[in-house]
């Protein structure tokens, strides 16, 4: 079992990733793809006239603010517009993707996280109308329904909480959620760099490998969204996923070549 996520930033090819996940689909490969859409939700976002705001929690982790006008055109773009894109090019590679996001069935399940404290313009802030929050469950059957019945499973953010809203969750880290619910090999994670630079934006910086014990002492060279990466990462690691790979997604092949070394190794 392979977990695959794709991000959303610029510069990531999706139609290479989608003609290489389907080459070992084709191959026998039993594997689900989770992508996230945070570009295109920045561009729509600007477009409809509520432009994306960021906040960093106190712990120094940068996410989307999400009040309830922003969660529905993150529900628009993910859900939508970058979920059914990606499935139609698996589809016209000859593989049979069914698009979820993680309301549907319950996929991804967590709480609502009543507030959540960051830091702005150097004081403290707690924000109570975010709807934001951390998976708890994955609901394993209905993946292994549609794995065991030949349907590769194309999975998005948003969650369903506890209270039966939706709210906006990591992509990486529900990715390793996935990855442990199903005991997977292997983690590969594409971004638009070609793994964890030890001097960003220095691609000749590359990290080629992490013992697995040593992942949280390698956040300090995690810059933005690569924070939450390696934290995806560690978690993965801890509870049990074989092997975690941060790969280039901008490249021909780019699960292959994770999958041969091409990127920072974590195992």
């Amino acid at each position: 079992m392979i977990v695959v996520k794709v991000g959303g930033s610029e510069g990531i090819n999706l139609q290479l990733v989608c003609q290489d996940i389907a080459s070992l689909v084709k191959e026998g490969k039993e594997l689900v793809l989770v992508h996230g859409g945070s570009h295109r939700t920045n561009e729509v976002a600007e477009k409809l006239g509520h432009p994306p705001q960021f906040v960093t929690s106190v712990s120094g982790f940068t996410s989307r603010r999400t009040d309830r006008e922003t969660l529905k055109i993150f529900e628009m773009v993910y859900c939508g517009e970058v979920n059914k894109g990606i499935v139609e090019m698996l589809q016209a590679e000859g593989v049979n993707a069914v698009g979820l996001s993680g309301l549907d069935g319950r996929l991804l399940e967590g709480r609502r996280k009543a507030a959540i404290k960051i830091i702005e313009n150097g004081r403290r802030r707690v924000l109570r109308d975010d709807y934001t929050g951390t998976i708890e469950r994955v609901n394993v059957h209905l993946l292994r329904l549609l794995l065991d019945n030949g349907y590769l499973p194309v999975v998005t953010p948003p969650a369903i909480s506890t209270e039966n809203e939706a709210i906006n969750v990591d992509g990486d880290r529900a990715a390793a959620r996935i990855a442990v619910a199903l005991k997977a090999e292997q983690l590969v994670i594409l971004s638009n760099i070609p793994g964890l630079l030890r001097a960003f934006p220095d691609e000749s910086t590359l990290i080629r490998h992490i013992k697995a014990s040593q992942v949280e002492e390698y956040m300090q060279h995690a810059q933005g969204r690569m924070r939450i990466k390696v934290l995806g990462a560690a978690e993965a690691i801890k509870q049990g996923v074989g092997q975690v790979i941060f790969g280039d997604g901008r490249i021909p092949s780019p699960v292959r070549a994770a999958l041969a070394g091409q990127g920072t190794v974590i195992s």
